[in-house]
Formats: structure tokens, C-alpha cells, sequence
């Protein structure tokens, strides 16, 4: 990415593009809670709603749908949303602050270290005693864990160099998937490891209302710390002499990105495991509608993000229903082809030609 970004006018407008985005998720977001295994009408839904909403009653016949809609549908198409954004965010702020076009959220090693705490609860039985929380718990702190020595090795003298964070983070990531696959092929039921392998490529099933709130405010916070840093970000994304030159501290502000997406990666995949190609794809989808410019790209790309998880995680909840794949593999066979296409196009470089 060392072409610097553009400030001309985007290619597509973007008020309209944002309202068009905020309608397509409005409907993705009832579409979501209508589809699955037990398909309910959405009349039936805005019904159920409404009535979740002002506290009103729903007819005993219609208990059972009323708990699949309010109580297991609705926070997981919602925490959906909220995890499609957040990685997105987070995607355009990595590889502004790596200078990379392949870098993901998970460049940083940080999901691979939230893998091992995931995959401890699951597999080990730690932290039995925090109960429903033991997951999210154990990954959010292995993942601050991660945070925290890809720093320390990462940090030199000059600061957060690009190349040192993404060697730092690659190589601790094998480290980290190392001793995920110890835990797996040294676990002791099969079923077990069957959940640790849904979790390691992404699950929204165990979505619940308690971990709707976190994860929407470290992302909110996260996106509009990013949107206030569009600027530098710019700059940032010319190479450090030229950001230097327009008044920037890139090792300053690289160190800020560091911790800002590293809290975000950790939060979301301590709710949703590791969901890759979201935060690699979409970044580059939005650039091609709107153009390089980051205040452009950080207005759109969290509502892109959040659209294509939604949709992602219905898919994964229909296509073998009753069974589920993990959402990851659905963003990987939606991904792979469209980044191709994508690499293909004669008018989008990647930053270089």
C-alpha cells in the first residue's frame, strides 16, 4: 500500500451508499431472525419484536417461537453485525498501519493467541468456575496475553516497525496454533474436539444477549477513535517519511492502532472465534466503491462488514440444517473467489502495480 490514497471524489456517492447499506441491513437483520432450521414468517417476527421490545404478551401457542426469535436468533444475528463490523474496522486500520494489502485482524497473531485460551475451556475444563463466561473469558485474556508479547518482541528502538509486526505476529501465531493442535489431538472426547475445530473457524451458536453489549461498545469505541485518526491514517499509509513530513508520528500513532485493534480483535473473536477473510476482503471491496481515502472507507466499511457476516451466518445455519458449518468456511467460499475476481480487475492494484 505505498501509493498514496486518493482525496478525489469516491466513485460511487457515499450518502447514498451509507443509507442503501443501513436499508440492506435493517432487512438482513430480519431476515436472519425469519430464516433457519424452524422457519418463522416475518410477520410473525416484527410481532415477536414488538413484543419483546414494549414488554408486551404472546400467546402460549407461540412461546417457542417467540424464545427462538428474541431469545437465540436476535442476539446472534445482532452480535453477527456487531462482529462483521468490528473486524472490517479493524481491517482497514491494519493494513494502513502495516503498509500490507494481505494483512487481516489476524496479522497480529492476536486470534491465534485468543485460540489457546478458547481451546482450554473447551478441551481442559479451565476456568470451569466462571460458568457461561469461562469461554469468552479464557480467549479475551489469552488474547490480551498475545497482545502483550507481540509488543515486547515487536518493539525495538525505532518503535512498531511494519515488517517487525508482521514477522512478530506471524511467526507467534504458528507458536500459538502449535499448541492449539497439541490441545486438540491430545483431547480426550471427540466431541470436545469437534467444538474446539467450530470455534478455531468461527461460531456465532452460542450467542447470547450478555455478550451483545461488550462486544457493540469496544467496537463503537474502536471505529470512532479509527474515524477520528482518518487523517493520519492517510498519511500513515504513504510510508513513514511522508507521513513524518505532514506533521504525523507514525511510531506514535502505529503504537495507538496496535492497541486500539488489537482490543477489538480480542473482544470479537473471544465472542465468535477466529472468522477469517472479512477483515481482508472488505477493506478492499469498499476502496473500490469509494475510494482510498480512510474517512470514506471507515464510514462504510463497518456496515459492509456487518452485512456480509449476517448473511454469512445464515448460510452456515441452513445449508446442512439442522447441523451448522462454521462461518468461517462460508466467508472463505464467499471470499477466495471474490478476491480473485477482485485481484483480477484491470482498475483495482492493491496499492501497487
Amino acid at each position: 500500500m505505498r501509493r498514496p490514497p486518493s482525496s478525489g471524489s469516491a466513485r460511487t456517492p457515499q450518502p447514498l451508499l451509507i443509507v442503501g447499506l443501513l436499508l440492506l441491513l435493517c432487512v438482513s437483520l430480519v431476515c436472519g431472525v425469519a430464516l433457519g432450521a424452524a422457519g418463522i414468517g416475518a410477520a410473525d417476527v416484527f410481532r415477536f419484536l414488538w413484543a419483546g421490545v414494549s414488554g408486551g404478551t404472546v400467546h402460549a401457542d407461540d412461546a417457542a417461537d417467540y424464545t427462538i426469535v428474541w431469545e437465540i436468533r436476535l442476539p446472534r444475528v445482532v452480535l453477527a453485525a456487531v462482529v462483521g463490523a468490528g473486524l472490517s474496522a479493524v481491517g482497514v486500520a491494519v493494513q494502513a498501519m502495516v503498509r500490507n494489502a494481505l494483512a487481516d485482524p489476524f496479522v497480529l497473531g492476536i486470534s491465534s493467541g485468543a485460540a489457546v485460551g478458547a481451546n482450554a475451556v473447551i478441551l481442559l475444563g479451565a476456568f470451569a468456575g466462571l460458568g457461561v463466561w469461562a469461554l469468552s473469558a479464557s480467549a479475551f485474556a489469552s488474547a490480551l496475553a498475545a497482545m502483550v508479547l507481540v509488543y515486547a518482541v515487536a518493539r525495538s528502538p525505532h518503535g512498531l516497525t511494519p515488517l517487525r509486526l508482521i514477522l512478530t505476529g506471524t511467526a507467534l501465531a504458528y507458536g500459538f496454533e502449535a499448541v492449539t493442535t497439541v490441545m486438540v489431538f491430545g483431547a480426550a472426547r471427540g466431541e470436545a474436539a469437534r467444538s474446539a475445530m467450530m470455534w478455531l473457524l468461527g461460531s456465532l451458536g452460542g450467542a447470547t444477549w450478555a455478550q451483545v453489549p461488550l462486544a457493540a461498545v469496544t467496537v463503537a469505541a474502536g471505529w470512532a477513535w479509527l474515524r477520528w485518526r482518518a487523517e493520519p491514517l492517510n498519511a500513515l499509509a504513504m510510508g513513514d517519511e511522508t507521513s513524518a513530513a505532514l506533521g504525523v508520528q507514525p511510531a506514535r500513532l502505529r503504537r495507538e492502532l496496535f492497541l486500539v485493534t488489537a482490543a477489538v480483535t480480542g473482544t470479537v473473536v473471544a465472542v465468535s472465534g477466529a472468522i477469517g477473510f472479512v477483515g481482508l476482503m472488505v477493506p478492499h471491496l469498499v476502496r473500490m466503491l469509494v475510494g482510498a481515502d480512510h474517512r470514506r472507507v471507515l464510514a462504510v466499511a463497518p456496515l459492509a462488514g456487518a452485512v456480509l457476516l449476517v448473511w454469512a451466518d445464515v448460510l452456515s445455519r441452513l445449508l446442512l440444517a439442522p447441523a451448522e458449518l462454521p462461518v468461517g468456511v462460508i466467508t472463505a467460499v464467499v471470499g477466495v473467489p471474490a478476491f480473485l475476481l477482485l485481484m483480477r480487475r484491470g482498475g483495482y492494484a492493491f496499492g501497487g502495480r
